[in-house]
């Protein structure tokens, strides 16, 4: 099968999907071949910045010296100081909630095997474990950065989804991001382009179109 464009795929996706009552997401579904995934070596994850953002907002959580949280609170959503993480991981009922609504989370480095004893078990699970920053820097560009990102993971699936925008976005802004997340992708992956079966382009309930 030819390739055929990132934008002539994503308008045809978008015009064969029908008008929905909310706002649809449109994601790719990658298929993998000749990859053996239950070696970890061979899984994908990974995060990638779109060049025109997700076209939602992305929340970031910050665990973080008082000093730390400082410099980030005007722009992550969820701040979680050293003195009062026990207290954070304590109602693990109420940890889940606020996990389950963020996208990406930060540690100062120290905390790490604190959070991985007193929250492993909630963040791990989800591919949410938080990414290490160094003592007393400041993560107010790396925040944002993530803001304008996505996750990548295949995890044991031969099949795999990544989001790359949403309907209200313009095809052109979908195309880019597109192309940017399968150029991550091929990078990964042991064999390149061999590794990939297919790729298809989708709203959250509208048919798939192939683009590979």
């Amino acid at each position: 099968m030819v390739d055929r464009p990132s934008l002539e795929v994503v308008a045809e996706a978008l015009s064969k999907a029908p008008e929905r009552g909310f706002g649809e997401t449109v994601e790719l579904s990658v298929n993998l071949k000749d990859l053996d995934l239950s070696v970890p070596k061979n899984r994908l994850e990974d995060e990638v910045q779109l060049p025109n953002g997700r076209g939602k907002p992305v929340k970031v959580a910050v665990f973080g010296s008082p000093e730390l949280i400082q410099k980030v609170r005007n722009v992550a959503d969820l701040l979680v100081p050293t003195n009062e993480l026990d207290e954070f991981a304590k109602d693990k009922k109420a940890t889940k909630k606020a996990v389950g609504g963020i996208d990406f989370f930060l540690a100062e480095a120290p905390l790490m095997p604190t959070i991985g004893k007193r929250l492993g078990t909630v963040l791990g699970p989800r591919g949410k474990m938080p990414r290490p920053v160094p003592p007393g820097s400041d993560p107010t560009n790396l925040v944002n950065a993530l803001k304008r990102s996505i996750r990548i993971r295949s995890k044991g699936n031969r099949t795999f989804h990544a989001p790359v925008g949403t309907r209200a976005m313009k095809p052109e802004q979908i195309a880019q991001n597109v192309d940017a997340v399968l150029n991550r992708i091929l990078g990964k992956l042991e064999r390149g382009r061999t590794n990939i079966e297919s790729v298809y382009v989708k709203t959250t309930m509208g048919p798939a179109v192939r683009l590979w």
